[in-house]
């Protein structure tokens, strides 16, 4: 029996049926049921007395698999509501848990004044939250009244999660992101262990974070509307830059991300309002939002109780830290509550935060550790100053957690999972030119400390130092609320761009000799210093990554402030720097610099000068050897999908090689086909498009030695596609192309003799130019000595630039590089499109004399132009295509020689060129 149209019909017919029936599958395939969630207000009794009544606006979505299931309450960030949450929480159902997200006491349609995740306040509204879930028929007990609950959230959300697990006993797992230890501690940090009572005030976040609360001076909900996204906390968690998006597991806005919930709890139309009654119960009354207290309180503290409010206005004024502002803040952090968390806590924290940095998630894990609970530790691409945010690998991991210590259905695997990992930048994948994450893991999580410390040697003199009056102009470390639109800080996991910037007079300079081997920095150096001079000075500590050739990154944008009362013999002081997970290649320096301003501090406003300098010239390194970072590799359908292709490719050609009518060989059995001297042989060439038009059609012409060739005609004439059908790019419907008498097929040693440039260059913009001729020349596999790499380098004329990244280059350097690369090896064949693209006339001019020289050698050169003038100076002979089609070809001079011209003036190429395309005016 014959299959009508013989076997390489057969073969299509059944691809294409096994690919239809996939496709048909996979539509067919039964998806999981869907998740909805169902809205309702959620009454709770809180305050001191706990006689104050709040309505919580909640989402309840059921679990997809029905039954009892585990519950998770998510937690949204500062600026967010439960509608932040949505995403996370419909995954989760999916996965068969019972989710409740709410809007915060305060915020979206909540009742209540914002309390900072007081015990008296959010600590007591999560509790009746969790009594709620006890009542639900979806919700699996561990007794009666205690439900199977984890809580998650970033942030404002992460810290409830700690403070609820401290208070109620009844919360069996939590997964806390990016927040605090100690709030004092973050908005009054001191590098040098002093303390927040005597820490600097970062004013920007903490204004950012308190002026949210004047959301009422705008009628439609302050702030644009937008939360905190609009102009406040950007890129929480890591959300991309630009996104306009949440943050990943927050609940936060990420830059230019409406958050209308962010507004006051009045209800929209068509909702039904809570009952309230009175301050006690969380009742907004006015137009300012909030009851009593008259239009100017209204406006100054907005949505915040008035105890924070004024502690908050104070602290501003000053720049100081009061013992009842440290006391209040402390009261709604983890410091508060030693030994009462005792539950298995994920504790993940972004390498780009200057809010809520790294050391904060270190304080929680050794804290709850302590009690003998389980803890991992995950430094992620992400944070309140941007970065990818990883959210898919957060909403994996934060599941994985659930999974475990909720379901208890994890496998042994999972249980014995990584007790500490950070995410480091993989470089780009060489498809897609994205930033390739990955994840270093270790089985023990070693602290800000590390596991092993080096000490590198710094140099430096005592300088002086200035602080400027009124503290302007500011050294810049991070841009507080606009580190995702910056693209983040350099470093950590993905790299990024720095935009630190010291001010002259201001900073003292202290620098290692370049690293002999790559350091790994994993956690926080320390330096010492000291201090000349009289009274108490502010200063800011932060470690550069230097390199040779580009500018010095303040890995994360992280700073160290401090404040040491300075002395005539100077006053010694140890400085933490901030942590970080950076690796600084050999070649480059360690720079510590300390200065006077940050423009996210606030700083003394009176004018002074002080002496740094170094009281030991030794940089305490952290590391981490034990972390081991997974080997890189495409995943297995990238291995699969091309096996199946090329099985498929091998069925189409064994079962159509019968048919064939063109027998003639290929590579190099093919030389005797044709005349071996000379260098290009094109016949019957054609090119179809996918609609069947053609592209190249039925092209034929012959180049000898020591021509110089010029390729002529219009956009969309085939020159292009010839130049790369020549170079073995893609393959001709019809005909064929010989090159030194060989037939031209991919990967044939006589491709070796031809150096290409075309369709623009393509270089590695961090490598110099002489590097990424190198490189080049490396990956071809031919011995060194056969490069001609200098004579090649004199082609481009570049001196001294050779040595400069080429990301530095204008466009007629990055063209006289890609000309000199195609020289490379002094090829038989030389083939160029636009190579005078960029150039300036006198390099014009030079590009002429190299061409012909290079042809008068004995080689030829072919060249695609526009510059029709240009050609004409330049190449001995032309071919002319229109449509595809050959419409003249021969030595330049015949051609003109066939010329008339209306005007008495000698013949132009431009003129021929137009009569044979017909479009001569």
């Amino acid at each position: 029996m014959t299959f009508p149209g013989g076997r390489r019909a057969l073969a299509i017919v059944v691809t294409l049926v096994i690919l239809v029936a996939g496709g048909v599958a996979w539509a067919l395939w039964p998806s999981g049921p869907a998740v909805q969630g169902r809205d309702l207000a959620i009454p709770v009794v809180d305050g001191p007395s706990g006689d104050q009544r709040v309505d919580l606006d909640a989402t309840f979505y059921p679990p997809a698999s029905g039954g009892r299931a585990p519950a998770v309450l998510l937690a949204h960030g500062f600026g967010g509501s439960k509608d932040s949450m949505r995403e996370q929480a419909e995954r989760l159902a999916g996965r068969g848990y019972a989710v409740l997200t709410w809007s915060a006491r305060g915020f979206g349609r909540s009742t209540g004044q914002i309390a900072l995740n007081s015990p008296d306040y959010e600590v007591k509204d999560v509790r009746g939250l969790v009594d709620w879930l006890a009542a639900r028929p979806e919700v699996r007990l561990d007794a009666p009244g205690d439900p199977r609950v984890g809580i998650a959230g970033g942030s404002y959300g992460g810290a409830i999660a700690l403070m609820a697990a401290a208070y109620d006993s009844r919360v069996d797992a939590i997964v806390p992101q990016i927040t605090w230890y100690d709030l004092a501690d973050a908005l009054f940090p001191d590098a040098s262990g002093a303390g927040p009572a005597n820490g600097v005030f970062k004013k920007m976040w903490a204004g950012i974070f308190f002026s949210a609360a004047a959301d009422r001076l705008a009628p439609d909900g302050g702030l644009g509307a937008g939360g905190l996204g609009a102009g406040g906390l950007a890129g929480l968690a890591g959300a991309a830059a630009g996104s306009g998006g949440r943050a990943p597991g927050t609940g936060e806005q990420g830059p230019g991300a409406p958050s209308p919930e962010a507004g006051a709890a009045t209800a929209r139309p068509g909702d039904t309002a809570a009952p309230q009654t009175g301050q006690g119960s969380g009742q907004r009354t006015g137009p300012g939002g909030t009851s009593g207290g008259g239009e100017a309180e209204q406006v100054q503290c907005g949505r915040f109780r008035p105890e924070i409010c004024a502690m908050y206005q104070k602290v501003a004024e000053t720049g100081r830290a009061t013992k009842e502002a440290v006391d209040l803040l402390r009261r709604s952090s983890p410091i508060s509550v030693p030994g009462r968390i005792k539950v298995p806590t994920l504790l993940v924290q972004g390498q780009r935060d200057s809010l809520f940095p790294l050391s904060h998630a270190d304080a929680n894990a050794r804290a709850i550790a302590a009690t003998g609970a389980p803890v991992e530790v995950a430094w992620f691409n992400g944070g309140h100053d941007g970065g990818d945010g990883e959210a898919d690998w957060l909403s994996d991991r934060t599941a994985g957690w659930f999974d475990r210590y909720l379901k208890r259905s994890g496998s042994p695997a999972d249980a014995a999972s990584a007790a500490f990992t950070v995410t480091r930048d993989g470089g780009r994948d060489p498809g897609t030119r994205r930033p390739v994450l990955l994840h270093a893991t270790a089985g023990r999580y070693p602290g800000l400390a590390g596991g092993e410390r080096t000490t590198i040697a710094l140099h430096g003199a005592a300088q002086p130092v200035a602080n400027p009056a009124g503290g302007s102009p500011a050294s810049i470390s991070a841009v507080p609320g606009l580190g995702g639109l910056l693209g983040g800080a350099g470093g950590g996991g993905g790299g990024g761009v720095s935009v630190a910037l010291d001010m002259p007079g201001q900073a003292a300079v202290f620098e290692s000799a370049p690293l002999a081997r790559p350091t790994q920095v994993t956690g926080s150096p320390a330096v010492r210093i000291r201090v000349y001079g009289t009274g108490e000075a502010t200063l800011f500590a932060k470690l550069y990554d230097v390199s040779g050739g580009s500018l010095p990154v303040l890995p994360s944008g992280l700073v160290a402030p401090l404040r040491v009362t300075a002395s005539e013999a100077g006053t010694p002081v140890t400085v933490t720097l901030p942590a970080v997970d950076r690796r600084f290649d050999a070649g480059h320096r360690m720079r510590v610099v300390v200065s006077t301003t940050d423009l996210g501090y606030a700083t003394p406003a009176a004018p002074a000068v002080y002496r740094i300098g170094l009281e030991s010239p030794a940089l305490e390194v952290p590391g981490f050897a034990a972390l081991r970072t997974p080997a890189t590799g495409p995943a297995w359908w990238t291995w699969a999908m091309p096996l199946a292709a090329i099985l498929i490719a091998a069925v189409l050609l064994l079962t159509g090689r019968a048919a064939r009518r063109d027998p003639a060989p290929t590579g190099d059995r093919a030389a005797d086909a044709g005349p071996a001297e000379v260098p290009l042989v094109i016949s019957g060439l054609v090119k179809r498009y996918r609609n069947g038009e053609k592209a190249v059609d039925g092209l034929s012409f012959r180049v000898e030695k020591g021509q110089v060739l010029g390729l002529l005609g219009p956009n969309g004439a085939g020159k292009t596609t010839t130049m790369r059908m020549l170079m073995g790019l893609i393959h001709p419907d019809e005909g064929e192309i010989r090159i030194f008498g060989t037939r031209v097929a991919p990967g044939a040693p006589v491709l070796s003799r031809l150096g290409s440039f075309v369709e623009g260059p393509g270089f590695l913009p961090h490598l110099s130019g002489r590097a990424n001729l190198e490189l080049y020349w490396r990956a071809t596999g031919r011995p060194p000595q056969d490069a001609h790499l200098e004579e090649a380098l004199e082609i481009a004329g570049l001196g001294a630039a050779l040595g400069r990244a080429v990301r530095t280059y204008s466009q007629g350097m990055r063209q006289r590089l890609a000309i000199a690369q195609a020289m490379l090896g002094l090829p038989d064949l030389l083939v160029l499109d636009e190579p005078t693209n960029g150039l300036d006339p006198p390099q014009i001019a030079e590009m002429r004399r190299v061409l012909r020289a290079y042809a008068e050698r004995g080689r030829t050169v072919i060249v695609s132009s526009h510059l029709l003038a240009e050609v004409e100076q330049t190449c001995t002979h032309v071919v002319v295509m229109h449509r595809g089609r050959l419409v003249s070809a021969g030595p330049v001079g015949d051609l003109l020689g066939t010329a008339t011209t209306a005007n008495g003036a000698g013949p132009r190429l431009e003129d021929v060129f137009l009569d044979l395309i017909g479009e001569r005016r």
